[in-house]
């Protein structure tokens, strides 16, 4: 995997420039550079900045290749001052996102995606106290979905478009999620995650790992549910209707959805042994490996790190958390990926002997954080987004019809 950080002489000669330009783009803001490790006081500059320096250089030889592949891993399109990727770490606004998991409460963290600071005082939201639906068998998110569009309906103040009143509806619309997820009667008065620990019965310092996998789910740049829950607030649409784009974008199975895949892979591996057999066995017949790999992380998603690094602390002696490391350590070897956060959020559900959709449901309540986030930003802009696309069918002669 190419490192996040190149020499000078490397990312002068990848762009096709004198070291003097090069520190001009670093001076101009173009490429980030910091001190590397080690006696030498070397800097590093970000192979992201770079590749994507070269992709706009090149872009403007080549625009319609550029235009194709930019909501594909591409170019950024949009501006954000929420969340940070380095290749190596998250950040919201400025703070890493794995020390703010074992350091913050789920509510600080909304704060400061919401309102740019941790102490910020987020209002009560006025209103009698929020309560379930009728339980059914619908899926969490048919559920969730339906619950909001009514509560939207019923709040007055869901067209108020501030930032303040935003995220007061945000608190709202969390409390409604947490409701939902832990299926109880009334939002209760304590923290997110031990209203989940409740419901779901977990004790102790299990209850740390529900927090922080809350956190490290809170947003991560425009992901496929970030950007079209931008893509309806840009549209005027209130708060719950972010959500519930955001919702329906985020239960697809190549997103939120994915740790389905990953549970049904566990289940096709238990009682194996070695578990490096039944991950060759998975690979000859052509089958992916479910939960490993990031496009955005090529040295490892720090979610799963930090996450199954608590759940090695809290929960060392369970059999579940053995069959999970085995697994890791069987793809590992087998095709040097290492575990991304659908694979880590499945792990924590197996060892906590969670709901079966207790991985989408601690995604969709942490990231609505940052679909409220994003609604705020694009609040502000006052833009509708509205990208062009390059007509390739057929056209009509002139006279045909």
């Amino acid at each position: 995997m190419p490192a996040p950080w190149l020499t000078a002489a490397d990312a002068a000669a990848l762009l096709g420039v004198t070291r003097p330009t090069l520190y001009a783009y670093v001076s101009r803001g173009h490429v980030r550079s910091q001190p590397m490790p080690g006696p030498s006081r070397a800097r590093g500059y970000a192979r992201e900045d770079v590749e994507r320096l070269l992709r706009r250089t090149e872009g403007r030889r080549d625009p319609d290749t550029v235009a194709a592949g930019a909501l594909q891993w591409g170019v950024p399109v949009l501006e954000s001052a929420i969340t940070f990727i380095d290749g190596e770490r998250l950040y919201y606004r400025g703070h890493d996102a794995v020390a703010l998991a074992h350091s913050r409460s789920v509510q600080e963290v909304a704060a400061l995606i919401w309102l740019g600071r941790l102490d910020a005082p987020l209002a009560k939201p006025p209103g009698r106290a929020i309560r379930r639906p009728r339980r059914d068998a619908r899926p969490f998110v048919a559920r969730a979905q339906a619950a909001l569009a009514d509560a939207s309906a019923r709040d007055p103040l869901a067209v108020d478009l501030r930032p303040a009143q935003v995220a007061r509806t945000g608190r709202r619309i969390l409390e409604f999620l947490t409701v939902i997820a832990a299926a109880t009667h009334t939002a209760p008065p304590q923290a997110i995650e031990q209203a989940l620990a409740r419901a779901w019965g977990v004790r102790g310092a299990q209850t740390a790992l529900l927090r922080s996998a809350l956190i490290l789910c809170a947003d991560h740049e425009l992901n496929v549910s970030s950007f079209t829950a931008r893509c309806v607030a840009s549209a005027g649409s209130t708060p719950y209707g972010v959500v519930i784009a955001g919702l329906a974008a985020l239960a697809g199975p190549k997103h939120g959805g994915a740790g389905a895949r990953v549970a049904a892979m566990l289940d096709s591996m238990r009682g194996v042994r070695p578990v490096r057999r039944a991950v060759a066995d998975r690979l000859r017949r052509g089958e992916p490996v479910e939960g490993f790999g990031h496009p955005l992380y090529p040295l490892g998603d720090p979610r799963a790190v930090a996450l199954i690094a608590q759940l090695r602390e809290t929960c060392r002696d369970s059999a579940e958390l053995r069959l999970v490391l085995d697994v890791a350590d069987a793809v590992r070897a087998a095709v040097g990926e290492e575990p991304n956060v659908d694979f880590a959020l499945t792990a924590v559900a197996r060892v906590l002997r969670l709901p079966a959709e207790a991985p989408l449901m601690l995604f969709a309540v942490g990231r609505s954080i940052g679909w409220i986030g994003h609604a705020i930003e694009q609040y502000g802009t006052a833009q509708l987004i509205r990208p062009r696309a390059r007509y390739v069918g057929v056209v009509q002669p002139a006279g045909s019809a």
